[in-house]
């Protein structure tokens, strides 16, 4: 299933494996890595980021979409059960930082979940993806904290939560 979005060229599309190799080089990023937090212990080794992802893949329980800009990779997003929770997350490659992608992505994406509440986190230093939750309907509801192998410390998170409805 795709769906088109606005005049910045973003759309959603069913992941394909031939995805997975633009995923891994997204994913190696260190500022990004920095700014998730909660990443895998090491980002680097190709073989546990592929099979990870050939699990979410072969889960029919996880909806999982490749976000487009103007036809090119930019990102996933996923819904999944974490903690007895729905929850989403995305993942955006640097170079489609701060061009509200990730927005336009999420804003089009919550109307293909029906479930609420649903929830999102964030580290509290990660100043845009909170932005992109709230800008989407999303609200700080709880906090959290973690290990995060990237930062090599706990970090402190913000559980977010949309209660109903959809933003558009």
């Amino acid at each position: 299933m795709e769906l088109q979005t606005n005049e910045k060229g973003v759309r959603l599309r069913e992941v394909k494996e031939s995805d997975l190799p633009i995923f891994f080089e997204q994913q190696l990023d260190p500022a990004a890595n920095y700014m998730a937090a909660f990443t895998s212990k090491d980002p680097s080794d190709e073989v546990a980021f592929l099979t990870h992802w050939k699990n979410i893949l072969s889960n029919l329980d996880i909806q999982k979409m490749t976000i487009l800009c103007n036809g090119c990779v930019a990102g996933n997003i996923l819904k999944f059960e974490q903690f007895g929770n729905p929850e989403v997350s995305y993942w955006i490659g640097k170079q489609y930082w701060g061009k509200g992608i990730a927005s336009e992505a999420l804003l089009n994406f919550l109307p293909k979940i029906k479930v609420r509440p649903l929830y999102a986190r964030a580290a509290k230093d990660n100043l845009a993806s909170i932005r992109v939750l709230e800008k989407c309907g999303f609200e700080r509801f709880d906090e959290d904290k973690g290990y995060s192998h990237t930062r090599g410390k706990e970090v402190e998170e913000f559980i977010l939560k949309l209660e109903s409805g959809n933003p558009r």
